[in-house]
């Protein structure tokens, strides 16, 4: 089986918007507190750091726990870029008949198989009969830490 990368047809239109918010020149300390900078030097546009591709890209939130051993976690916010091509190791957005499910990408030869990053879930071993699509592939995921 080869893989055929197949985006959605519709096209996404990006609004225009600027979302630039000041950032800290120095890195904030995680382990022992250090003193803060006085004032910001620099601004950060959140959609330029965030999105090569905006014409190509989406987000979704995260339901489930099939990810948690990449870091990705449930109510996490994904951006997806359907721009980049898939390939293995690759964490993509699939379309599998009639769900969406977030995987990693395993090739191995002709062999195709969505792989959760949590041992309570099998692989998925993809076939000739599954309905199979990849719609993007992950570029950032977002750690909602308010509840």
């Amino acid at each position: 089986m080869t893989l055929q990368f197949q985006p959605p047809k519709k096209t996404l239109t990006a609004k225009a918007s600027s979302n630039i918010i000041p950032i800290f020149t120095s890195q904030v300390s995680a382990g022992f507190p250090s003193p803060a900078d006085d004032y910001m030097e620099q601004a950060l546009d959140l959609n330029k750091f965030l999105i090569s591709h905006p014409s190509a890209t989406f987000m979704a939130w995260v339901r489930g726990d099939s990810m948690i051993g990449a870091g990705i976690y449930h109510k996490d916010l994904l951006i997806i870029d359907r721009s980049i091509e898939p390939s293995h190791g690759s964490i993509v957005l699939a379309h599998l008949d009639g769900d969406f499910t977030l995987k990693r990408l395993l090739k191995s030869g002709n062999s195709i198989a969505l792989h959760a990053e949590n041992t309570s879930y099998p692989d998925i071993k993809i076939t000739n009969e599954m309905d199979f699509r990849i719609w993007g592939v992950l570029k950032h995921s977002i750690r909602m830490s308010f509840k």
